[in-house]
């Protein structure tokens, strides 16, 4: 009996052992098995433990290393690339300065300079193609390739500034040069400036007699005396211009509403100016002086004569300080008074000085009036020789906006289609016409647009 009851009871706790197993297990598990954390730690598990996973994933590093390192290889070949290019650059630089001015020693240095730097180059592209790896590491190298190109930069620009500090020399050189020549025109244009304006001109009227006298001769005389107005309408102009003067304002106050061709073209209003106020009175004999004229018309040849052999060929300054009670010395005198205003005086000197000297009868010390009493004897040498001949002289001007005429005038403008066009007309008188026994002497005419009705 007992055996018998012992076994139920055996194999009935093994049933309740088993029951409780089981129990444990669902209520341990549970909780685990909801929120997924189990899962996917076998999963990852699992994954450690494929090889073949390992193996792709040290593959792909290592793919992703061999990248970089190449990379980091072609950056470095180009750096190093860019910093033999610009070596080459600058010991060509080298070469091209020691070529001007030229220099052996420094042609050979650079030559050599850059032979090596070729071969550089060539040795780059060489390794380059044999995919020869630098042993030196890539960042190195692009910092050392950087500091080299910088370098190279340098010395080009230093070679640059070398160039252009000779460039500057050889230009100051030639400026130097250019400029002493220039000199040396200048003082030949005023030697031959001096020449033509001294008084030994008129030496070729030693042998002159009355007898011989022609208009030829007057006509050699008005030349003569033209050069020295426009020498000192030149001067005049110089000193506008020194003192700060418009010189458009300047020759509309002589002449107003001109149109001129060339901005040059006033100077001819200013001598215009000039001979209106030398000529005038030129028609009389006294050259409107204040004292009375009068002599025989034999006489008179010969008294105009033997003042024109007296003048021609004495010093106009010297003269009026020997002689100032002369007429030439009256005439000068009277002429500089009237043609030099006194502010134009005050303001080309900044002061009266001049203008004093000549009313108490002296003779200033100036450049300026010692090329006015130039001129003043000019005029009055002609004036002299024009009263030497059997008829007396005439002069004429040519009125404002009157048509052209090749008989009575010359044209000053530089453009000869304005004397056969009705659009142009005269503008003013430059240089007065004159009329000698039986021949005319054109007056010399200023031509611009028509711009009123003909007179």
């Amino acid at each position: 009996m007992d055996s018998i009851k012992s076994k139920p009871a055996s194999a009935k706790s093994r049933l309740v052992r088993t029951i409780q197993k089981l129990v444990h297990i669902q209520t341990a598990t549970r909780p685990i098995s909801n929120c997924g954390i189990l899962k996917l730690k076998s999963q990852d598990k699992a994954g450690e433990d494929d090889p073949e996973a390992e193996a792709r994933a040290r593959r792909r590093g290592d793919d992703e290393k061999e990248k970089n390192r190449n990379r980091a290889a072609l950056e470095a070949f180009i750096s190093k690339l860019f910093a033999g290019v610009s070596s080459v650059k600058a010991a060509y630089a080298e070469l091209q300065l020691a070529q001007s001015p030229y220099d052996g020693d420094a042609i050979q240095s650079a030559d050599e300079a850059l032979v090596k730097e070729l071969k550089v180059l060539s040795e780059l592209k060489h390794g380059f193609l044999r995919k020869e790896v630098d042993p030196c590491p890539p960042h190195v190298t692009v910092m050392l390739s950087e500091i080299q190109e910088q370098q190279s930069l340098m010395r080009t620009y230093e070679i640059t500034v070398k160039s252009l500090e000779s460039r500057v020399k050889v230009k100051d050189s030639e400026i130097s040069s250019l400029q002493a020549q220039l000199d040396e025109c200048d003082s030949y244009n005023k030697s031959m400036e001096k020449k033509l304006n001294s008084s030994g001109y008129l030496y070729a009227f030693e042998n002159i007699t009355l007898a011989t006298l022609n208009p030829n001769h007057f006509i050699q005389v008005l030349h003569y005396a033209l050069k020295s107005i426009r020498h000192f309408v030149k001067q005049m102009i110089r000193e506008m211009e020194s003192a700060n003067w418009d010189l458009e304002a300047a020759a509309n106050c002589i002449e107003s509403g001109i149109v001129y061709a060339k901005p040059s073209h006033r100077c001819f209003v200013f001598e215009s100016f000039v001979t209106r106020e030398l000529f005038d009175g030129f028609n009389f004999p006294n050259f409107s002086l204040s004292s009375d004229f009068s002599l025989p018309d034999a006489q008179k040849q010969h008294h105009f004569f033997e003042r024109f052999k007296k003048l021609k060929s004495a010093n106009p300054r010297h003269f009026i300080a020997t002689n100032p009670q002369s007429a030439f010395a009256a005439f000068t005198r009277g002429k500089y008074l009237k043609l030099v205003h006194p502010k134009m005086e005050c303001s080309l000197f900044g002061n009266l000085r001049q203008r004093n000297l000549v009313t108490s009868g002296e003779c200033p010390d100036s450049a300026f009036f010692v090329i006015f009493a130039e001129m003043a004897k000019r005029v009055w040498l002609l004036h002299s020789l024009a009263y030497s001949f059997d008829e007396e002289p005439s002069i004429f001007l040519v009125r404002k906006n009157c048509r052209f005429s090749e008989v009575f005038m010359e044209c000053v403008n530089d453009d000869e289609s304005m004397l056969s066009s009705e659009d142009f007309q005269v503008a003013f008188t430059v240089v007065p016409g004159f009329k000698i026994c039986k021949t005319v002497i054109q007056s010399q005419v200023y031509l611009s647009p028509v711009t009123a009705p003909a007179s």
